[in-house]
């Protein structure tokens, strides 16, 4: 029993000192004129060649620790897979987009244009969209996917986790309202920031490995199955998946297991 308790502290003991470091970065926006909180993860034990990088995304009415917190394992996959994890803080409900009628809220500038250059200049990362993947959880799904189609030069893999892929039918919903403006009287922008609405940004030129799944309890998973619909009419190549669970962490602490094997063939292709 003695040597059974000293082997497993041993063996812990071990798994920790091999674990990711893990930061908190401010990084200044000049979008929005404000410091914004970033954990970055990066292994310990990385060698001489630049690493990938994942920017991983929260959900709404969550922040910049979530995914370290509730899923602390991610430290150990950056040490696996040895790749760089970012999770910038994207405010309780920005929905990662440039908000048209709140300039306070400019998440897609600050992101795609101020992020990605800050870590590529403070961490030796692979500064080229083969060498960038970026997923995220509910909103953080559609934050995801929404900037990827809309900068494939930056990303070149995006995924989404039960992500809110189309906004229009949740009008009251996440501060939506306050993002967008009302639905009856402002639609264009609910059109236009919907994630199911930009499948025409894909291109050939700059073509993304796409993977997004939901749980089969989950309330986005109508939107999700509508998404797959469109691209499978597209013939938009895509992994999607469909496993049971709900809206919940213990959904998101498997679903990013899944994905991270998926960005892991990428960054190798």
């Amino acid at each position: 029993m003695r040597l059974a308790i000293l082997f497993l502290l041993w063996a812990t003991t071990l798994a920790q000192s091999f674990a990711a470091s893990a930061d908190t970065v401010q990084v200044y926006s000049r979008a929005m004129n404000k410091n914004i909180s970033n954990i970055v993860i990066r292994p310990k034990t990385a060698g001489q060649e630049a690493l990938p990088v994942l920017y991983l995304l929260h959900g709404a009415y969550g922040n910049h620790l979530n995914w370290i917190t509730r899923v602390p394992e991610i430290q150990q996959y950056a040490e696996q897979y040895q790749l760089i994890i970012v999770c910038p803080d994207g405010d309780t409900t920005s929905w990662y987009f440039d908000s048209p009628v709140d300039p306070a809220f400019r998440y897609e500038t600050y992101l795609s244009r101020e992020l990605v250059p800050w870590i590529d200049s403070a961490y030796h990362t692979i500064a080229a969209r083969e060498g960038r993947a970026i997923t995220g959880l509910s909103m953080g799904g559609h934050g995801a996917f929404y900037l990827a189609f809309r900068h494939p030069d930056i990303w070149g893999a995006a995924g989404s986790m039960s992500g809110g892929l189309d906004l229009r039918p949740f009008p009251d919903n996440w501060s939506l309202t306050q993002r967008l403006g009302p639905y009856p009287t402002h639609r264009n922008n609910w059109e236009d920031n919907s994630v199911i609405n930009l499948l025409y940004r894909l291109n050939k030129e700059h073509p993304l490995a796409l993977i997004f799944d939901c749980g089969a309890d989950d309330f986005f998973l109508d939107v999700n199955r509508a998404l797959k619909r469109e691209m499978d009419y597209r013939n938009i190549p895509h992994t999607y998946i469909e496993r049971p669970g709900g809206h919940n962490w213990d959904y998101w602490r498997e679903a990013v297991r899944y994905q991270l094997l998926f960005f892991e063939g990428f960054f190798r292709s």
